[in-house]
């Protein structure tokens, strides 16, 4: 099992910035991917970006050239630097950890608000 931890999220005007925070606890060696994830109101939960073991970065479009994940593998931790937020950033973001195969499994964060206001 996987325990994660999230921080960093909260109220910011259009244009700031946040950064987000994630730490694993548990059976941490056995993560491979790490991500953020956010889910907005009404809105179906969606890929933020993630980063695998090897550094290798994916990132949702809309976020491209705004957001950068980092990952922290002697802390178990993966980061979520936000910069030049607008108020369609707003949602409760969500740490997601997934483990090598064959298990592939899934683990959640409890989730943190981000507000963004114009």
């Amino acid at each position: 099992q996987v325990q994660l931890v999230e921080s960093g999220g909260g109220l910011v005007q259009a244009g700031g910035s946040l950064r987000l925070s994630c730490a694993a606890s548990g059976a941490t060696f056995s993560i491979d991917v790490m991500g953020w994830y956010r889910q907005a109101p009404g809105k179906q939960r969606e890929l933020v970006a993630v980063i695998t073991h090897g550094d290798n970065t994916r990132y949702a479009d809309s976020v491209k050239g705004r957001f950068t994940i980092s990952r922290d593998n002697a802390e178990t931790a993966v980061y979520l630097q936000m910069n030049g937020l607008t108020p369609e950033d707003t949602a409760v973001y969500y740490c997601n950890v997934v483990s090598y195969p064959p298990s592939r499994r899934n683990y959640w964060g409890q989730g943190t608000q981000v507000t963004v206001s114009s």
